[in-house]
């Protein structure tokens, strides 16, 4: 998937539409797509993406969290150049 897919089904997880990715819908995320330890990697994943530190993924963060989709949900996210 490209980053705009990638950005488009992670807000699917996302509760409130507020644009922003809560361990919530990261741990929602990981589990949808088999994943084990599930809250433990969501904590990781926002801890790795979030370059602000106010808790959450924001939506020009979003594309911080590649790497972690790639080690841990084996997805591969391409770039759209």
């Amino acid at each position: 998937m490209n980053i705009e897919e990638f950005k488009k089904w992670l807000k699917k997880f996302e509760a409130d539409k507020d644009g922003r990715i809560t361990v919530k819908a990261l741990r929602q995320a990981v589990h949808a797509m088999g994943g084990r330890f599930c809250q433990l990697k969501a904590k990781l994943g926002v801890k790795k993406g979030d370059k602000n530190f106010n808790g959450v993924i924001d939506d020009h963060e979003i594309c911080h969290l590649v790497n972690f989709a790639e080690k841990h949900l084996v997805i591969k996210v391409v770039s759209t150049y």
